[in-house]
Formats: C-alpha cells, structure tokens, sequence
C-alpha cells in the first residue's frame, strides 16, 4: 500500500521546497505577535493623561501645553495628573480595566476563527483557509489604529482576532502537510520560533514609537507585504488528492519534485490507497474508543491549562513592577532558545517525559510567585518569566503530540478541536487576571493550580518517539509503530483508488 508519505520520501521529506514554505507560512507569526501584544501597550506610556481634546470645541488654537493646563490637574509635585480630568474619559486608571475587556473580546474572536477556518480549509483547501485571514487582519489592523472611540475598538479587536485564529490554525497544517514524518515537528517549532522573535522586536518597536496607533500602521504596512507573496503559496497535495483533484496535485508534486532536485515517479499516484473502514471516521468514532476519548481529554485539557496559564502572564506583563519594555523583551527573547531546543530534546527525552516535566515545573515556578510579596519586583518578574518559558514550551510540545496520538482519519480534527481548547484558555485569561481586585494572589493559584492538574492527568499519555504516525484506529489504540503492525494491516480490506485516479 502507498500512502502520501511515500511520496514524500520521493520528492523529498524536507528539501528545500519544505523549508521555503515553512519560512513563508512562519514569518507573518512575527508581525502577528505585535497584533496579539500591542495592546498591553496601551497603559505603559509614562508620558499619557487623559484625552482632552474636548478643550478644542471652546477654542481650536489651544496648544497641547495649554490644553493640559485648562482640563488635568497637577500631582503635588507640579507633574501633570495621569489618571484624572476634570472630565473624566477614556482607558486609564479607574477604568483600566477596559483593557481587558478587549483582550477578551479579542480571544473571542480568535475562538471563533478556529470554529470557523477549521471546516473552511476542509472544503475550500488550506492555501485559501490560510490567505483570507491574513486579508482580514489586514483590514483590522488599519481600523484598528483609527478608531475614534472604545466600541469600534472593540469591533475591530475580535475582527482582527478572527483572522489571527484562522491562520495560526491553518498555516501550520499547511506546512505539517508538506513535510514528512521525521520532521514534521519542525513545522510547528518554526511558527513558534518567529512568534517569540517578533515579542522581542515588538518591544523595541513601541519604544521607539511610543504611540500604539503608529505601531498598528506600522504593523499594518508589514502585513501588506505578506498578503502579497502569500497568495502565490501552493495548495496542500494531501488536500487535492483527498479531494479527488488528482491532475493539480500531479503537478504540484512534479514542481516540487523540481525544487528539491528529486525524480517524482508518477507510478506512485496510481498505488495509493486507503482503508475502507477509516474512510467514514469522524469526531464521533474518536471520541466512542474509549482509550482515544481519554487521549483527547488529557489533550483538550491540557491545551487549555497551558494557555490560561500563558496568557494570564502575558496579559500582565505591566505590572510585575519592572519597565513594560524590559519585561515584553525578556518574554520575547528568553522564549526563543526553547524553540530551538524543543526538537532535540524531544527526541533525547521522549514526548512524554518532556510533556510531564515541563507541565509540573512550570506550574511549580509560577506557584512560587505567591512566596514574594508585590513589592519584590525582580523575583516576580524572574519567575513569572521562568514559568512561561517552560509552559511555553510544554504548549510545543502538545502541538507536537496531538498529531502523533490520532489516526490519521481524524488527525486534523483533533489537531482543531485542540486549537479551539487553547483558544478558550486564551479567552479565559483575562477574567482570570481580573479576580485579582479581590485578592492579587487568586489568578496565580487559579493558573498555577490548573499547569500542576495538567501535568498530573498526562501521565496516563504513551510514549511516541520514533513511532510512525498511526494510520488506523488499532495502531492508534494500541500506540504501535506501522512495522509492529504490517501483517495486520496487509490483512485489512483495501479499496484502491486507482480506479478513481
């Protein structure tokens, strides 16, 4: 039996084909860490009031200085007041908490891009599930950074998050599908690599500009430059031949067979062939076996601890004490190393060694947060980067797993459903760090406490190290490797679809 990863192994698993698409479908990962971040931004500057342009309606020739004059009181230091007018307006102080309001709204919106470009790319293909949303963010980020008052804001928070999602889900699966088994985790470490580079160079960008409006366009003007190339991305061959289109997917494979100077042969496509019994698996037969039900609950579970626990830190990165610019850099470039070293030691420690670790020592160094008091503010601020650092990585790492538990009838669809958990646990963040009106140690116990759960229920996870991605249910089931069970599947009723081709 040929499967798709024998055509692979053909044209090449990770030629040079490979690692220009992982490149192309990584870069906007950059760009849109400065969307994801740019909001924390909004309270940081030590320089902002609030806004009285209001004054102008009695006298338009009003200077800045003689704005501020007529409508902000002074500190008793002579300094001009940072949370009080003597009309009270805008996202400062009192009503600070707005902030997170929208950093909810925009989780929302990234929920519902998941929900949405998940079937989207079954249907339509994975270049154009991964090519619209770029165009949506697009156009959100320019409306974004002109809006005029907090509800537009809003609007365009969740319409830019629903872009965000439906690429960040597609795009990897696009690459994923391109790439053979023995590097497939590369895909996943690539987006993330320029997801971390893009914090650290966000912090520089909006310390020089010192305004989030400006970083928007600024943001916006780079995007452009993506939604250009990014139209011209091949298709998923996976896709097309699962879509019957098996002229376009020839053709592909030919060029791409060209670029990592390989020799397709032709003969391959006329051999494929698929087990009847797995044609017809969906979510519903993943979730009636009862060992893969308990798979995808660890799975979903723990995606979702992880990111409430990384986002809650995230979204707190003004008030660990240190300087906002510092703290967004230490988050960015302190995340790269575990990128780069995530792939080795997956492979040097397992996938589930790696997965437990990560999970308890993260929630360990976050819990001991709660050891120092708020004014400690380096200690703070070292373990709470620590502890992201690890659950970052713990979050790889669950890319990385999610694709090697489940067959491959319903890789994708776990892969989603998995998505769509993290993507709660996002949304979830902000009202988490909102308890802290009440007590500012709550939101740390409640992620800390949730990270520690995690690690404790992926114990019942198996190790799947140099196994080979499981085709059916059985191997699944059984988390054997396709050499431990070549006998039993040659036995297994085979419709080939040469007849179709």
């Amino acid at each position: 039996m040929t499967t798709f990863g024998d055509i692979l192994q053909n044209i090449g698993e990770f030629g040079t084909f490979q690692k220009l698409i992982i490149c192309a479908l990584s870069f906007p990962n950059m760009i849109l860490g400065f969307e994801f971040a740019c909001v924390f931004f909004i309270q940081s500057d030590p320089e902002r009031h609030c806004n009285t342009d209001w004054i102008l309606e009695a006298d338009s020739n009003l200077t800045s200085d003689e704005q501020l004059n007529l409508t902000v009181p002074r500190e008793r230091d002579g300094s001009f007041s940072r949370c009080r007018m003597f009309v009270p307006f805008d996202l400062v102080c009192d009503r600070a908490n707005l902030l997170q309001v929208a950093q909810t709204v925009m989780m929302s919106g990234i929920l519902l891009g998941c929900l949405l470009f998940g079937p989207f790319a079954e249907s339509f293909g994975r270049k154009r599930a991964a090519q619209i949303p770029l165009v949506v963010v697009l156009i959100f980020t320019v409306t974004t950074a002109l809006c005029p008052n907090y509800l537009l804001y809003l609007i365009s928070q969740f319409l830019m998050g629903l872009g965000y999602g439906g690429f960040r889900l597609n795009g990897i699966i696009l690459a994923t599908e391109w790439i053979g088994a023995s590097k497939r985790s590369w895909g996943v470490a690539a987006t993330q690599l320029c997801g971390a580079v893009g914090q650290a160079v966000l912090a520089g960008l909006i310390y020089v500009v010192r305004d989030w409006r400006v970083a928007q366009l600024i943001t916006a003007a780079l995007l452009g430059v993506i939604v250009v190339y990014i139209w011209f991305l091949p298709e998923s061959a996976r896709w097309l031949l699962e879509r019957g289109r098996t002229e376009e997917a020839k053709e592909l494979l030919f060029k791409v067979a060209s670029i990592n100077k390989r020799r397709f042969s032709e003969t391959l496509l006329e051999k494929i062939a698929v087990k009847e019994t797995e044609k017809k698996s969906n979510i519903l037969m993943l979730i009636q076996s009862p060992v893969l039900r308990k798979y995808l609950f660890a799975i979903l579970f723990t995606w979702f601890s992880v990111n409430v626990a990384y986002y809650c830190i995230s979204f707190n990165v003004g008030n660990f004490g240190l300087d906002v610019f510092l703290t967004q850099l230490i988050f960015g470039v302190t995340e790269i190393p575990v990128h780069l070293v995530c792939v080795w030691l997956l492979e040097a420690l397992g996938r589930r060694v790696s997965f437990i670790s990560t999970l308890l020592v993260g929630g360990v160094l976050c819990m001991l947060i709660l050891t120092f008091n708020q004014g400690n503010n380096v200690a703070v601020t070292v373990l709470a980067t620590s502890g992201r650092f690890i659950i970052n990585w713990a979050g790889t790492i669950c890319n990385v797993y999610v694709q090697e538990l489940f067959p491959t009838s319903c890789r994708q669809t776990a892969s989603g459903v998995g998505s769509i958990a993290s993507r709660a646990g996002g949304l979830i963040a902000p009202l988490v760090n909102m308890l802290a009106m009440y007590h500012w140690s709550i939101p740390v116990i409640s992620f800390s406490g949730l990270t520690l759960l995690s690690g404790g229920l992926c114990f019942i996870l198996p190790e799947t190290r140099g196994k080979e991605l499981p085709d059916s249910f059985d191997e699944a089931e059984s988390n054997r490797s396709k050499k431990a069970t070549k006998k039993e599947s040659d036995s297994n009723v085979i419709h080939i679809k040469s007849s179709k081709l």
